[in-house]
Order: C-alpha cells, then sequence, then structure tokens
C-alpha cells in the first residue's frame, strides 16, 4: 500500500462557521479524513475553558492522592499524570484532564452544538450517539507533553466505521504551543502497526516523523474534524501558558467497539477476542435520531 501522504494546505479542508455546508464539509471529511471548521465553538469557550482550568488547579492540589496505574497516575477526580520532562518543577505532568460530561454542563451542551451535529449526521447519518464521556487534553507550560503521532483506531477499533472525533481548541494554538497535526488522507489506509511510546500508542517515530502531517495553526473555537484512521499527534507545549483543547466524538447508534488497548501487549490480547465483543453495555446519549430495540443477536448485513 502507498503511504505517500497528502500534499494538501489546510485551505483545502479549511470551511467556516458563519455559513457553514454540511454537505461541503461531509464530502471534505470523506475525501480527506479531517476537516477544519473555523470558528464553530467559539460560543462555549469562555465556559468551557474556566472550567476546564479549575479542574487543572484541582487535578496538581490533589497529586499526593493520585494512584499508580499502568497509564500513569490517576488522582481522584479522574485526572491523568505521566511523567514529566526533565527539569520540570515536578515528576508528573498533566496529560488528560478529568473534565467532561459529568463535570461540565458548558463541555456537554457544546456536544449538542447544531451545526456540528449536522456535520457527523452528515457523515454518518441520522442516528447518531455520543461515544465517551469528552475528553481534555492538556499541555502544560514550558514543555508539555508531545502526543505522537498516532491513530485512534489503534485504541478503540470499532466494528464499523467508528467514531467522528472533533477536536476543539481553547486557546490560539500554533507551532509554539502544541497544534494538531494531521495527515490527509491516512484515514484509508486502516489500522497501522503502533508501538509502545511514554504518552502511550504512537506510530514509529523513524518512519513517521512530524514533516510528513500537516499542522493546523488556529484560533480559540476551531473545530477539526478527523476519522477514527487519520493520523494526527502534537509536539510538546513551548509556550508560557497551558494549552488544552477538549473532543467530542460521535458513532453511528449501532456502532461498537472491538478492541480497546492502550499498549502494543494489551492490543494483542484485545484482538484475540473480537469475535467476543457486543454492542451490549456500549451505548452512549443519543445526540440525534432514536435507538430502536433490537436484539443484540442481530447484526448489520
Amino acid at each position: 500500500m502507498n503511504y505517500t501522504p497528502s500534499t494538501l494546505n489546510v485551505a483545502d479542508i479549511e470551511l467556516f462557521a458563519d455559513n457553514l455546508d454540511s454537505t461541503k464539509a461531509a464530502e471534505i471529511y470523506n475525501a480527506h479524513g479531517c476537516l477544519v471548521v473555523r470558528g464553530l465553538m467559539k460560543p462555549y469557550i469562555e465556559a468551557i475553558t474556566r472550567d476546564i482550568e479549575e479542574t487543572a488547579q484541582q487535578s496538581i492540589a490533589l497529586l499526593d492522592e493520585a494512584k499508580r496505574i499502568p497509564e500513569g497516575w490517576t488522582t481522584p477526580n479522574g485526572t491523568l499524570f505521566i511523567p514529566a520532562p526533565a527539569n520540570y518543577n515536578r515528576d508528573k505532568q498533566i496529560m488528560v484532564l478529568g473534565v467532561g460530561y459529568f463535570t461540565s454542563a458548558a463541555f456537554f451542551q457544546s456536544a449538542f452544538d447544531t451545526k456540528m451535529v449536522d456535520v457527523v449526521e452528515a457523515i454518518l447519518g441520522s442516528n447518531i450517539e455520543l461515544f465517551l464521556n469528552g475528553q481534555c487534553l492538556y499541555k502544560e507550560p514550558v514543555g508539555g507533553h508531545p502526543k505522537k503521532l498516532h491513530q485512534d483506531a489503534a485504541y478503540f477499533e470499532h466494528k464499523y466505521q467508528g467514531p467522528v472525533a472533533t477536536l476543539n481548541y481553547c486557546v490560539d494554538t500554533n507551532l509554539q504551543n502544541g497544534a494538531l497535526y494531521v495527515v490527509p488522507g491516512s484515514h484509508k489506509w486502516g489500522t497501522l502497526q503502533h508501538v509502545d511510546t511514554f504518552s502511550h500508542l504512537g506510530l514509529d517515530e523513524a518512519e513517521w516523523t512530524w514533516d510528513r502531517a500537516v499542522p493546523i495553526v488556529g484560533n480559540a473555537g476551531d473545530s477539526i474534524f478527523f476519522h477514527v484512521h487519520t493520523i494526527h499527534g502534537s509536539q510538546e507545549n513551548h509556550s508560557e501558558k497551558p494549552r488544552p483543547v477538549f473532543i467530542h466524538r460521535y458513532r453511528s447508534a449501532d456502532d461498537y467497539v472491538v478492541i480497546s488497548a492502550s499498549s502494543v501487549e494489551k492490543r494483542a490480547e484485545a484482538e484475540k477476542h473480537i469475535a467476543e465483543a457486543k454492542k451490549e453495555n456500549q451505548r452512549g446519549l443519543m445526540v440525534r435520531g432514536f435507538r430502536a430495540y433490537e436484539s443484540e443477536a442481530k447484526d448489520r448485513a
């Protein structure tokens, strides 16, 4: 298979919230596996950022109560810490902040934004549920962690198309503080072989260097849609301020995870049990459409 990345510019995958055409948006997404909508989440940013920063300070205050887990350390409020870089002011740094639909009304409300869900419906169809409970990736100042190039399917491979993710900038984001990089067209390559990195599963850095991806510089409120197989990642935050983003994931109401893992070892084990995976106990909150009852034994043709 040819893994030569696309030579597209960001302007080729970019639309604007003020005159958003969901059909055109879906065409861009389907062709390239990624889409940028400028200003889509701007109405929610002030409230969500307030909740994020309060959670960040709370998480740091709870570090003494953090418990060791395979992925790093987790505080009682659900924040995941990983090792901090050398010469940092502590030995642990925030990676995934414990804020989401269960803690922030603004976060939850933004997931139902009409324009955003219109785009998702144009991609997935009319019956859509939320996958997971929202996510906030938080890069602390002056060296906050990179997230190596990877595919989300390495972590949660689905039975069918898988989730449409939207990553939303809370602050103006550039190459200094950790802009998202994407590889347009990589959604057509299936799930690639991943390796273990300090920030969990990622593609082999010897092959997948940052110059193979396109950085998306943007402003607070800009949204990036990407396919579960689209290669993406972000570099360190070298600015003096935090760089938070929040993520919504949407999937068809009948889709479900068949492989869930955060390391090569766990993925290899999960691959042995694909046939046992079921939709049962994987239902998410409906954001559009209706979930009709069907026996768990019934599957798509």
